[in-house]
C-alpha cells in the first residue's frame, strides 16, 4: 500500500496538533448515482469578487534489489521543503521559517511546481475553494505563482492568482466530483486538488509534500491512478502509468521508492513484491475508463511493463501457490507469505490476464490466468482457515490488508465478509481509527492510520455494505486538519497528526466515494 511506511512513520515523531473541521454529516444516500460532469465552475462556486466569496470551511532492511540501472532523466520541478517561508510571510505576521524536518499541513501548487504549508503559515486560513490559493487570516491570498517556484502573498482577487483558481476549478469540472452530500463532494474535490498538486509533470506521484514522503511509491501512485482513472482525469492517471514504465527494473521489478526525477531510491531499502501487483491493477483501472478511441495505442505502449511485471509475478509463485516472503506494505520482512503481498499480486495477475486479451495476446493470457489461478488457490488453503490473517503461519495476527482481497482489487472470494468484520474489531482503537495490524512485533503504539482506517470503508462500498462504510469514511473524514487535508495518522486524543495530505489516504477516500456514489468499481475478473 502506498503511504504507510514503518521507516517513514518512524522518521515523523513530531505530530501535528492541528484543529480538526468537521467535515462530513450523516447525510449520505447509499446507492445514488449522480454526474457532475455536466457542472462548470460557475455552478459549483460562488462569485470570485473578493468581498462576496465565501470561504467554506526505519529503513529497517538494507539488500536493495539489484537489477539494471535506471537511465538518467532530466529532473522536473519538485516539491519545494515543507512550510518554505514566502517572500511577504514576515510581513504578515508568521512564524520565521520552519525547519527542513517540520510536517506539511496543506498545499500550494500551480500544477507545474508544488510547495508545502507550515503549521505557523495555515493558522486561521482557509483554502480559496476549488483551489490551491490559501486565503490567510488577514484576508490576503498566499498562492504559487505560475512558473514561480516561490510563494508569493498578495491581494486578495489579484488577478494571476484568479486565473489560477480559475483553472483549477476547470480542472474540477473536467471530471467527476463524487459525494451525495456537500460535505463529502467538498471532501473528495480537496482530496483531488491535493492528488493534483503532489503529482509531478514527469508522472511522479509524491506520498506527500514533507522530507520523508518526497519520494514516489509504486502502492500510493498505483491508487492515486485509479483514483483519477475513475473521476475522468485520464491525462494524470497514463501521465503516472508511463512514470511506472520508466522507472521499472530489468526483471520487471520495482524499487520501494524512487526519486521524483526518476534517477533511483534515496537509500537500500529492499524492494517490495506487491509493486508487481499495484501496477497492472492501476493499469487495468486505467484502462476500464480510457476514452476507448486512443486507449488501445496506449495500452500497447504500457504493454512491455505489464509483461515484464506479470512474468516476474507469475514466476516468483512457490508450489504452494503463494508468493515468497517480501516486504509488505508495512515496509517489514516476514517469514512466510503474507497477505499484503500475496492480494496485490492476484489482482495484478487478473489484471495482467484481461489486459492481454485486450491487446491480443492469448498465450499471455492464459499463463497469466493460470498463475492467477494457483495463487487463488494457494490463498484459499493458506489465508482463508485463519480469516486472512497478515502471514501464512498465523503467527503475525491481523492485518488491514484483509481488504485487499476485496473489490476494486479482487473478487470477494470466501470468508472475506467474515474476516473483515472480524479484522475491523480487532484493530479498532478508542480514538475511533484502526492500527494497520495486532502483530505484537510491531510497534504502532495507539495512533490510528487513516490508509488503513480507510481500506475498510473501501472495501465495504465496494461489497455493497454501505452502511458499514458510511461511517468509518465519516470518521476519517471528520479528521481532516483545519485546511481539510487527510492525515496520515490520528493521534490517541483524535487529532489530525503526521503529513497531510497523504496521497494514499486522498486516494481511498476518492474511491470509497465514488463506490458510495451507487458506482460498482471495477474489478479485475478471476478466470484462472
Amino acid at each position: 500500500m502506498p503511504g504507510v511506511r514503518l521507516g517513514r512513520w518512524a522518521a515523523a515523531a513530531a505530530a501535528l496538533a492541528s484543529v480538526a473541521v468537521p467535515v462530513c454529516t450523516s447525510g449520505h444516500h447509499p446507492g445514488r448515482s449522480v454526474d457532475h460532469r455536466a457542472e462548470g465552475p460557475a455552478d459549483r462556486y460562488p462569485d470570485l469578487h473578493p468581498d462576496r466569496y465565501q470561504v467554506q470551511h526505519p529503513d529497517q532492511h538494507a539488500g536493495r534489489h539489484t537489477g539494471a540501472a535506471l537511465p538518467e532523466r532530466a529532473v522536473p520541478p519538485v516539491l519545494l521543503p515543507a512550510g518554505h517561508r514566502s517572500r511577504d510571510e514576515a510581513r504578515i505576521g508568521n512564524a520565521s521559517r520552519p525547519a527542513r524536518t517540520e510536517l506539511t499541513v496543506g498545499l500550494l501548487s500551480n500544477a507545474t511546481a508544488t510547495e508545502g504549508v507550515s503549521r505557523s503559515l495555515a493558522q486561521g486560513a482557509r483554502y480559496v475553494e476549488g483551489s490551491n490559493v490559501l486565503r490567510l487570516a488577514s484576508g490576503r491570498w498566499t498562492y504559487l505563482p505560475d512558473a514561480g517556484t516561490v510563494s508569493d502573498t498578495v491581494d486578495a482577487g489579484h488577478p494571476p492568482a484568479l486565473r489560477q483558481i480559475e483553472r483549477s476549478r476547470a480542472w474540477l469540472a473536467a471530471g467527476g466530483v463524487p459525494g451525495a452530500s456537500p460535505a463529502h463532494r467538498a471532501a473528495a474535490e480537496r482530496a483531488l486538488l491535493s492528488l493534483r498538486a503532489l503529482l509531478r509533470p514527469n508522472g511522479a506521484m509524491a506520498a506527500g509534500a514533507s522530507h520523508g514522503w518526497q519520494y514516489s511509491w509504486p502502492r500510493d501512485s498505483s491508487f492515486a491512478c485509479a483514483a483519477f482513472a475513475l473521476t475522468g482525469h485520464d491525462a494524470e492517471a497514463h501521465r503516472i502509468l508511463r512514470h511506472s514504465a520508466a522507472t521499472q527494473r530489468a526483471d520487471g521489478t520495482w524499487e520501494a521508492r524512487t526519486e521524483l526525477d526518476g534517477s533511483g531510491p534515496p537509500d537500500g531499502r529492499r524492494w517490495q513484491l506487491d509493486a508487481n501487483g499495484w501496477v497492472p491493477w492501476a493499469t487495468w483501472q486505467w484502462y476500464q475508463s480510457a476514452p476507448r478511441a486512443t486507449r488501445g495505442g496506449r495500452l500497447a505502449a504500457l504493454y512491455p511493463m505489464i509483461r515484464k511485471a506479470a512474468d516476474h509475478a507469475a514466476d516468483s509463485l512457490r508450489p504452494d501457490g503463494l508468493p515468497p516472503a517480501s516486504p509488505d506494505y508495512w515496509e517489514l520482512m516476514t517469514a512466510t507469505a503474507n497477505i499484503g503481498t500475496a492480494a496485490p499480486l492476484l489482482a495484478g495477475l487478473n489484471a495482467s490476464a484481461d489486459l492481454a486479451r485486450e491487446a491480443g495476446r492469448p498465450a499471455d493470457a492464459e499463463r497469466w490466468a493460470r498463475a492467477a489461478g494457483r495463487l487463488s488457490a494457494g490463498i484459499s488453503a493458506r489465508f482463508l482457515p485463519l480469516g486472512y490473517q497478515r502471514t501464512a503461519d498465523g503467527r503475525h495476527g491481523r492485518d488491514s490488508a484483509v481488504a485487499f482481497m476485496a473489490p476494486p482489487f479482487n473478487e470477494a472470494p470466501a470468508g472475506l465478509a467474515r474476516a473483515l468484520d472480524s479484522t475491523y474489531g480487532e484493530l479498532l482503537l478508542p480514538n475511533g481509527g484502526l492500527t494497520p495490524g495486532n502483530d505484537p512485533g510491531a510497534p504502532w503504539g495507539g495512533n490510528a492510520w487513516t490508509p488503513s482506517t480507510a481500506f475498510f470503508a473501501l472495501a465495504w462500498a465496494a461489497t455493497g455494505r454501505p452502511a458499514k462504510a458510511g461511517p468509518v469514511l465519516d470518521w476519517v473524514l471528520s479528521k481532516r486538519n483545519s485546511l481539510g487535508e487527510l492525515p496520515e495518522k490520528v493521534d490517541k486524543r483524535g487529532r489530525p497528526s503526521s503529513v497531510a495530505p497523504l496521497a494514499w489516504t486522498a486516494s481511498i477516500a476518492v474511491l470509497t466515494l465514488v463506490a458510495l456514489d451507487g458506482t460498482v468499481l471495477p474489478t479485475p475478473p478471476l478466470r484462472g
